[in-house]
């Protein structure tokens, strides 16, 4: 369904229902902070100076109650919701006609917002409980509209709270209270419902839990990837399941169990998500058959409809039960069934759910009460009784009190101790929760103790007996064993969890510990009957990574995969997310030996892929069928089901990758912003290139992008004195924070890669480098060139996609490949091709100069040209070589059939020539000569110490550095010195006078020259306006150019060198450039002020004031600038390079461009 405009009014909803209950409350004293007195007096109650009705007292009291058991906050936030609940509720009815009066009582008669059918047609509505002469006075006064519109929809809430106890629970109590005054105006809550939400998209329940999901998004994105505080856990995870996967789930459990027993069915053909088992071997068959026969004799000769359960344990609003309900009801009528008994059949004895949130248990209610409704419209005369349960804590603490209460019943306190502890976290374990066998047994004896104790006991044993049976109910639920349990468990890992939460895990769930859905899988197998299904949708993670394998091993080992899908890349397309990716599962509980199962593979489709309709298409090519024993021959058995028998066989033929190679994780400083560096930022004579550990920074290998062979070397880490401050360094309870591991490693030659990838891995050689973060490592006693050869082959990116086809790469998966390595020399060849085009940029520590000046070609045309070309022949070169070394695997492993050695262009990474970005280059490397950084007369880096000291003039000689490392960037030429006019020098020493105008012209073209501009116009603009952008981009947000700038008018910048700032640099921009700009500036609008009457040109006249009016503008930014300046300077400020870009940009205050996108301060 379309969920637009649901998606557009729920969230905002939810922040008017709060806002709403927050206004009533305090109408009544009752605030956040405070809660006023109330004194009766006589038949009246005074709150403050306000007078109320004494019959508000009781209520008023509930409501304080409430809050001093949880909090203002959380009372507010759940009768918001209950209204909220409510409201939705009728609003569905009304629009379905399933009211028994038949009035819309939040619209008018003709479906608009305006004044409810019910209260303009009150004089005809009989609701239990409604006083027709009090309607009737209400009515002929005519002025009380409101307070008749309050009661007719309060008597509504009543009558349906006759049927629908849970969710519309006895509306006299603290909720009552709240409901908002002025219902009927046009700005009310209720208005705004019906208004927001077009009629039609109320034609599906499906609506319901739609509407749920976006009402709660808020509180969701405010509560994930934290810790989640018990209360916030159903916010956290809920997703409301697409209506397909629902479909699928329900199909492939219930329906083919019915199937099992009753082969001869036509009900199959129905079911358009249902799919044909896989074909199998008699033997198979046989014990399939076996497994269905124990269960059918069960029921006797047949399998009864009534007899099928199912449970959903995260039953959220109900989605998943209402598709069973369908199901069921096909089931029941294909048996003969009466179609007016079906409905409280289905709703009494099939179908079963839990959650921890009320209000979703309300939501699961009412949706199968509406479903079971449309096909019984007398269905609520006598209202069914549903198997919905809202897990409700216990209190352990009250044991002592319980049991005098019950003393006379003959309930053992041992029991009730159980009973009690069982429960006592139950909001925060929900369905988790396990009852043990023994006591499982005692619950029909307990409970029927209970009852007696209800109907004859003395008051206090009735009140105790009323407390408790809940608890017996939801244990009975949760002992039960079912045909079908089937969800859409909650997704949080161990991040998330709370302390309890996480002790529980461990405690319980050992092998699943690591995210709530893991758990569920596993607790639903011991909800299921022998032949039972266990049918989920779930995170796909469990199905390759290492957290998973001994759970991946028991499921192999002891249960039967029917069906499995793996949907992939958006899996939920109301989240947008690439990480929710998906499986969808049905297996039995019950290890069918040899059993076959059908996968079908959507992860392949493109990302925005409908996955429904390519599922619906179910082509040939997507479909796998796999005997689960075949995934126990791939080390960590990962269900790669798509895998062929040909790679199968060389996990045996090849020995494990581990033999002769290790891979491993290194060092995770768990402070990067204290520990790392970009290498620019730092001062050089600080930074060791190799493992010289008399320096403080060293090279850190971190991941980074995409990138084949080298490269990505741009971090250091401080590990000075061999690490000594990240080794010490603790937390607040003397925890070592950071993770220094494999130290013996660091520093030797290997291969450096990152643990997450958003599409192919990438490998890279490595030396002289400390790696972690991001990244892990390779090392081996074989060749290491070899190694690199193989684990960059297609072959291996192919096993390891298969291995673990998730975004993140695991040391484990590395170690687990079926390993054969091919001598190549060639390797070598690649890497020196990959670092030659590394160390071709300036980001590389080993960058010496710009490609296109080494050229030594006459004209800057010709030298990019020739860059150009030995730049193609460079992809060329690489990808032949890629694909000669593919092709070597691919016919050892003997997959010729299946892999082909072709390298797409977009796989070979080396950066490719490019005019405009090339030229911005030039450009940045021109201002590194300037600044002293790079020198026409010696490769590499010549300055970058720090403070400008021993700073060597006589190192540029073709094309001198500037004296004081300040480059003005103006949009007018006020400097002989600025950035514009030595872009003109640098061209001319590097490729002579004569061929000036012609390399400026070309230059200017490269960085879109506007017609009517020269090219110095343009080279300005480009260095006033754009170059800046460019130059945070490519040094990462951690400039090493730092541009003053007086604002928006741009009356003043300039660039300030980084390495060469020193504590007079403030002093000397203020006297050099700004004053003396100040007094251009004012001599510049004296001669406009002449030249303006001296003209006699309107149109003259006109340009000179437009002229006149932005320079003053410019002069008025340049004064406050030079204030601020004179501050600045008079502070002397000092920098330590080693505090990095982030901290010291943030020490000039607003004199710098892009100050928040450096330091991300808001």
């Amino acid at each position: 369904m379309n969920t637009s405009n649901i998606k557009k009014y729920a969230p905002q909803a939810r922040n008017d229902f709060i806002a709403a209950m927050r206004k009533q409350a305090a109408k009544y004293g009752i605030t956040a902070d405070s809660i006023l007195p109330a004194e009766q007096k006589g038949d009246l109650l005074l709150i403050g100076d306000q007078v109320f009705p004494l019959s508000v007292m009781k209520s008023r009291d509930k409501l304080i109650k409430r809050i001093q058991t949880s909090s203002f906050e959380q009372t507010i936030d759940y009768i918001a919701y209950s209204w909220f609940n409510r409201l939705c509720a009728i609003r569905y009815m009304e629009c379905k006609g399933l009211l028994d009066h038949g009035r819309r009582v939040l619209s008018s008669a003709d479906g608009s917002a305006g004044l409810p059918q019910i209260l303009e047609e009150c004089l005809d509505i009989d609701l239990p409980g409604l006083d027709a002469s009090r309607v009737a006075e209400l009515k002929l006064d005519g002025n009380k509209d409101e307070e008749l519109y309050r009661e007719l929809l309060l008597a509504q809430c009543h009558a349906l709270n006759q049927v629908m106890p849970l969710l519309f629970e006895q509306v006299s109590d603290e909720s009552e209270l709240l409901l908002p005054d002025n219902l009927t105006k046009t700005d009310s809550l209720i208005r705004d419902l019906v208004s927001s939400i077009p009629e039609e998209d109320w034609s599906d329940v499906q609506i319901i839990g739609w509407l749920y999901q976006f009402y709660i998004s808020e509180k969701k994105d405010q509560v994930i990837g934290k810790v989640v505080k018990s209360e916030d856990i159903p916010a956290a995870t809920q997703l409301f399941t697409p209506n397909w996967i629902v479909k699928y789930l329900v199909q492939n459990s219930v329906g083919r169990l019915w199937m099992m027993a009753q082969p001869d069915s036509t009900l199959a053909s129905e079911w358009e998500y249902y799919i044909q088992p896989a074909e199998q071997t008699d033997e198979v068959n046989a014990q399939l058959k076996q497994l269905i026969d124990v269960r059918i004799s069960e029921d006797g000769d047949t399998l009864n409809p009534e007899s099928i359960t199912v449970l959903d344990p995260a039953c959220g609003s109900g989605h998943i039960l209402v598709e069973a309900y369908d199901c069921l009801k096909a089931i029941y009528l294909e048996r003969g069934y009466r179609s007016r008994d079906i409905p409280r059949l289905i709703l009494e004895n099939n179908l079963y759910g839990i959650d921890i949130d009320t209000r979703a248990a309300q939501l699961a209610s009412f949706a199968l009460l509406m479903k079971a409704r449309e096909d019984d419209r007398r269905l609520f005369n006598n209202p069914p009784k549903l198997n919905i349960i809202a897990l409700q804590d216990s209190q352990p603490e009250r044991l002592e009190a319980f049991s005098q209460d019950l003393a006379s019943t003959g309930i053992a306190q041992a029991d009730l101790k159980e009973l009690l502890n069982l429960f006592e976290h139950a909001s925060t374990f929900g369905s988790l929760i396990q009852i043990p066998q023994a006591f499982a047994k005692k619950l029909p004896d307990l409970e029927s103790k209970l009852n007696k104790a209800l109907e004859s006991g003395d008051i206090f044993a009735q009140q105790s007996a009323q407390e408790l049976l809940p608890l017996v109910q939801q244990t009975k639920l949760l002992a039960k064993q079912y045909d079908a349990v089937i969800a859409n468990p909650p997704y949080m890992g161990g991040k998330g969890m709370n302390t309890a939460l996480k002790d529980f895990a461990k405690k319980k769930f050992p092998d699943s510990k690591s995210d709530l859905f893991a758990m569920f899988i596993e607790r639903g197998f011991a909800w299921c009957k022998e032949s039972g299904f266990n049918s989920m949708v779930t995170m796909q993670s469990w199905m390759f990574l290492s957290s998973y394998e001994t759970m991946r091993e028991r499921v192999l080992k002891e249960r039967s995969i029917i069906t499995l899908v793996q949907i992939g890349y958006n899996s939920f397309p109301e989240m947008n997310s690439k990480i929710a990716q998906a499986c969808l599962f049905s297996v039995i509980k019950t290890n069918i030996k040899c059993i076959k199962a059908k996968y079908i593979n959507l992860n392949n489709a493109p990302q925005a892929a409908d996955k429904n309709q390519i599922f619906l298409n179910r082509n040939e090519d997507i479909i796998f069928e796999r005997n689960q024993d075949d995934f126990k021959k791939i080390p960590g058995l990962p269900l790669a089901y798509w895998i062929s028998d040909s790679i199968l066989n060389n996990f045996s033929k090849y020995q494990k990758f581990s033999t002769s190679n290790i891979a491993v994780k290194g060092l995770d400083t768990c402070d990067n912003d204290r520990f790392i560096r970009l290498w620019y930022e730092i001062d050089e004579f600080k930074f060791a290139i190799s493992s010289d550990l008399k320096k403080k920074w060293f090279p850190y290998m971190k991941g980074g992008d995409f990138r084949k062979w080298y490269g990505n070397s741009e971090y250091v880490v401080n590990w000075e004195n061999e690490g000594h401050e990240l080794k010490n360094f603790y937390n607040d309870k003397g925890v070592l924070k950071s993770r220094p591991q494999s130290i013996s490693k660091y520093f030797l030659e290997g291969i450096s890669f990152n643990s997450i990838t958003s599409g192919i891995p990438s490998f890279r050689y490595m030396k002289n480098a400390i790696f972690g973060g991001g990244g892990s490592a390779i090392f081996s006693k074989s060749d290491i060139f070899n190694v690199l050869g193989f684990i960059n082959s297609k072959i291996a990116i192919y096993l390891i996609n298969s291995l673990n086809p998730t975004l993140n790469i695991l040391v484990g998966d590395i170690l687990n490949l079926p390993c054969h390595l091919i001598p190549n020399n060639s390797i070598k060849n690649i890497v020196a091709l990959s670092q030659k085009d590394w160390d071709s940029y300036e980001i590389s520590w080993d960058f010496t100069q710009n490609p296109i000046i080494r050229t030594n070609q006459s004209t800057l045309e010709q030298a990019f040209n020739t860059w150009q070309q030995q730049n193609t022949d460079a992809v060329a070169e690489m990808k032949r070589l890629e694909e000669e070394n593919n092709k070597l695997f691919i016919d050892a492993y003997g997959l010729q059939d299946e892999l082909t050695p072709d390298v797409p262009d977009e796989q070979i990474t080396l950066t490719r020539a490019d005019r405009e970005k090339d030229s911005q280059r030039l450009v940045s490397y021109a201002l590194g000569c300037m600044m002293g950084r790079y020198s026409l007369d010696e490769p590499g880096l010549i300055y970058a110490h720090a403070g400008n000291q021993d700073f060597d003039a006589s190192r540029y000689q073709t094309f001198p550095a500037d004296a004081d490392g300040i480059i003005p960037l103006t949009e007018m030429h006020w400097f002989e010195d600025d950035a514009t006019h030595r872009i003109r020098e640098f061209l001319t020493a590097v490729w002579g006078k004569d061929t000036l105008d012609a390399n400026m012209q070309w230059l200017a073209e490269s960085l879109d020259k506007k017609a009517n501009e020269t090219a110095e116009d343009t080279i300005r603009r480009y260095l006033a306006s754009k170059f800046y952008k460019d130059h945070m981009q490519t040094y990462k947000k951690r400039p090493i150019y730092w541009l003053f700038s007086s604002g928006k008018q741009g009356a003043f910048q300039a660039l300030v060198y980084l390495h060469r700032y020193n504590e007079s640099t403030l002093a000397r921009m203020r006297t050099e450039y700004v004053m003396p700009l100040i007094s251009k500036m004012a001599a510049y609008a004296n001669s406009l002020e002449t030249a303006k009457e001296s003209s006699d040109s309107a149109a003259e006249i006109k340009r000179i004031e437009k002229k006149l009016q932005d320079l003053h503008k410019q002069q008025a930014e340049l004064s406050s600038f030079e204030e601020k300046l004179r501050h600045y300077a008079d502070q002397r400020i000092s920098l330590d390079l080693d505090d990095g870009v982030k901290v010291n940009y943030g020490k000039f205050g607003d004199l710098l461009a892009e100050v928040k996108a450096v330091t991300g301060e808001k």
